[in-house]
């Protein structure tokens, strides 16, 4: 069969959701992803699985009050929208604002997802109310991590292709679309040999055939730029971010490569906003990667000490969890690529997570009491933090500071810290953390989080001295540039259908996901509240299955 009604060019979550709508709706899909069976589910299988949800029982069990009119305060004043083609984008914000506070949470349980009780806060913010952040913890971590969101999905997919109104054509790489009298009618691309790496790993591109296929829609559902770094590097905006960084760990495999807007460009497709991007600050080396260039994103509490290359400690908001670009920009005023943390193995041991599903087995598990065992009763750190510790080339560990010291100057030299000024900061901040009263924005910070009941449980350590030898040793670890997550792309409105440059809809064209800046063409503006990124994927492709 080379005809069908929808061609679904992508199998990540928002390609998988986009296939969910459809098939519910009789339509008949044709599902093409360049990678193998075993990667299907694309980039959420590897994320945490935290969704951005409103007024849910899970915050008001936790004694958070919250609203769509806050969070729609928190969103517009992190998006910032401030150019002409923000306008789809900012209609695509206020539609999924008014879905997380209703019928998502009914959605998603329905297909079996379940949440931890504890709800993370995720992205804090700049310091004013008005502006970008999260004014309450909104982050749910699904049961099962990225593996739980993506599995009902799949599910559901699994079951349509046994009806016979779904198929898949893996190993087939989409290298044109075709147009007939100003419509898409269809895909052209070559087949890839099978190749049997492990999900995530690069795989062969030797071409064994080529391709065809004829719809009545196409949806693309490709995914953004994080592992291409040239082409993070020619859509950076030095204007508000300054130069982009020379060395970057890749927080996605190297498929994400965003081959696909080109060519829907090339087609007639108009894409907006893609200099605006969403890059962490706080990357490892993975010691065990997977994909090439493999970074692991450290999700901080807030007391670790954050200081620049040169050996600053970084001003607020530039503090563990609160605003990601601005700390961003910070890092790379310096001329130098890396930032340093320094805490205690009492800090660690409370508050260091990691990102990805491969390193929360206990959130993969599903269970409670896995939970509480890794993270509350085990002695130390989480063992993928443990791990990293022992292996990972960005941590340093000593009983004295001198020497720690020593030993990052050792890990970098190109920018060497002065031990005496490194010092005096920690003992300044130290002779604050005994009182109740602080003039120090971060002591301060650690105080509002043990107010929340969540973070005193299991995100936030008792405050002490960090040269406190009982709470040591202490530990350095190097931070590198990670790619993530692409804001803009295929300008699309509400229905998710792909527009041409001119504003007018590209008939027979749908995008959603990451492809799309996650719905509109960029719904997040220039700040993300974290937790978007999989939610826009599900609401966007629902959007497009509905639709084509």
């Amino acid at each position: 069969m080379t005809h069908t009604d929808i061609i679904i060019v992508g199998g990540g979550l928002a390609g998988l959701a986009a296939a969910h709508a459809a098939t519910n709706r009789g339509r008949h899909v044709l599902l093409i992803d360049q990678e193998g069976e075993q990667s299907l589910g694309g980039q959420a299988f590897w994320s945490l699985g935290g969704l951005f949800m409103i007024d849910t029982p899970e915050q008001r069990r936790m004694g958070i009050r919250d609203s769509l009119e806050l969070a729609r305060t928190d969103w517009m004043g992190s998006a910032q929208f401030d150019r002409p083609e923000d306008e789809n984008p900012r209609k695509v914000a206020e539609a999924y604002l008014e879905y997380a506070a209703g019928k998502m949470r009914e959605d998603l349980s329905t297909l079996g997802m379940r949440w931890f009780p504890v709800v993370g806060w995720a992205e804090r913010g700049g310091g004013h109310a008005h502006g970008h952040g999260n004014t309450v913890p909104r982050f749910h971590i699904t049961w099962g991590a990225g593996e739980g969101i993506v599995a009902p999905y799949v599910e559901q997919a699994l079951a349509a292709e046994s009806a016979g109104t779904l198929r898949f054509a893996f190993r087939h790489r989409v290298t044109g679309l075709d147009v007939t009298d100003g419509r898409v009618t269809g895909v052209r691309g070559e087949m890839l040999d099978h190749d049997h790496a492990r999900r995530g790993a690069s795989t062969n591109r030797d071409v064994v055939g080529e391709f065809a296929y004829t719809s009545d829609s196409v949806i693309l559902t490709t995914g953004g730029i994080g592992g291409n770094h040239d082409m993070v590097r020619k859509v950076w905006p030095v204007d508000r971010l300054g130069k982009p960084p020379k060395k970057m760990v890749a927080g996605v495999p190297d498929y994400v490569d965003g081959q696909m807007t080109e060519i829907a460009k090339k087609a007639g497709a108009g894409a907006i906003n893609e200099d605006r991007m969403w890059h962490y600050t706080e990357g490892l080396t993975n010691w065990d990667p997977i994909w090439p260039n493999h970074g692991i994103r450290v999700l901080p509490g807030p007391s670790a000490m954050w200081f620049d290359a040169l050996g600053e400690r970084m001003e607020a908001p530039c503090l563990p969890g609160f605003d990601t670009l601005a700390t961003l920009k910070r890092i790379l005023q310096t001329g130098h690529e890396h930032s340093w943390l320094i805490l205690t193995q009492k800090i660690i041991e409370k508050e260091f997570a990691l990102s990805g599903s491969e390193q929360n087995p206990d959130f993969v598990s599903g269970k409670l009491w896995e939970v509480l065992k890794e993270r509350t009763f085990s002695k130390g750190a989480t063992k993928a933090v443990e791990a990293f510790k022992e292996h990972g080339e960005d941590f340093i560990i000593s009983d004295d500071l001198d020497d720690l010291i020593s030993k990052m100057n050792e890990l970098t030299p190109y920018a060497p810290l002065d031990p005496a000024h490194i010092r005096a900061q920690i003992e300044a901040r130290d002779a604050q953390i005994t009182n109740k009263f602080s003039k120090d924005a971060q002591i301060t910070a650690i105080h509002g989080a043990r107010a929340y009941r969540g973070d005193k449980l299991v995100r936030t350590a008792k405050p002490h001295r960090l040269l406190d030898p009982s709470k040591g040793p202490l530990i350095a670890v190097r931070l590198n540039i990670l790619t993530r997550k692409s804001l803009g792309g295929l300008h699309t409105d509400l229905q998710s259908r792909v527009l041409r440059p001119d504003g007018t809809p590209f008939d027979g064209l749908f995008a959603a996901g990451e492809v799309s800046g996650f719905g509109g063409g960029g719904y997040h503006g220039y700040n993300a509240l974290e937790g978007t990124f999989l939610g826009g994927c599900i609401f966007s492709g629902k959007a497009a299955g509905d639709n084509a």
